[in-house]
């Protein structure tokens, strides 16, 4: 089993070093690269101002912020939430030099470099002549990225799932496993999840068909295939 965290974060501004704060956290969590439907979802009290420009991009206010728990209030459920999972971001570096600053004020261990997997890392790879920003790849994918009018950290997380999907060439392998139907199927009775028909379909050749096939056989001569075939089944 493959679990990963999509995760994305909203900011007062651009400088974790400078001091700026995480103000929004949005997790999504996939197994074998499929939603689970499991999610976390929290504001952050950054104790300080929001600089303008950045509330002009995910529109959270000084004001709406000051009643949200601290970062330190939801610092073990987030931990917890993480587990041991890998971790996907778009920028990755960013999301994780804020998550870092904040661990590192309430003297946490830090998450490692080495469990980020960094979208836009991958979308240059793949499409290194870009562009390559979230809605770039949403509409790139066919992905409906029409409810983000402004940054969200849930709604982009949710967004980033699909993409990261997208990116990896693994949509129609996971299309496959959310339609297979594991209702009738029982761990243990076999290895295949192929579903057994209830009732052989009918026949669509009758006995005069199989006849006139024969016949035409062998107007084909000792040497065709099809003998072989005929002496096997007979």
């Amino acid at each position: 089993m493959l679990r990963e965290i999509v995760i994305d974060t909203e900011t007062t501004g651009l400088d974790a070093a400078g001091g700026d704060r995480l103000i929004e956290i949005g997790c999504v969590e996939i197994i074998n690269r499929i939603p689970t439907g499991r999610e976390f979802h929290r504001y952050v009290n950054p104790e300080r101002e929001v600089h303008p420009e950045a509330a002009l991009v995910h529109g959270l206010s000084t004001e709406f912020l000051r009643d949200k728990p601290l970062f330190k209030d939801v610092a073990a459920e987030f931990l917890s939430f993480l587990g041991e999972a890998a971790l996907v971001a778009h920028n990755a570096s960013f999301d994780l030099g804020f998550i870092n600053a904040e661990l590192a004020r309430l003297a946490r261990p830090l998450l490692s470099a080495e469990r980020m997997v960094d979208t836009l890392l991958l979308a240059r790879r793949k499409h290194p002549a870009g562009p390559n920003s979230l809605d770039s790849l949403c509409k790139r994918y066919g992905v409906d990225n029409s409810q983000r009018t402004r940054h969200g950290a849930l709604l982009d997380a949710l967004l980033l799932a699909a993409v990261y999907v997208e990116l990896l060439g693994e949509r129609q392998a996971t299309l496959g496993l959310e339609t297979l139907v594991l209702s009738d199927w029982t761990p243990g009775a076999g290895t295949s999840l192929t579903p057994t028909r209830p009732a052989p379909l009918p026949a669509r050749i009758d006995q005069e068909d199989e006849i006139r096939h024969r016949e035409f056989v062998k107007t084909l001569g000792p040497q065709a295939l099809w003998l072989q075939y005929m002496a096997v089944v007979a």
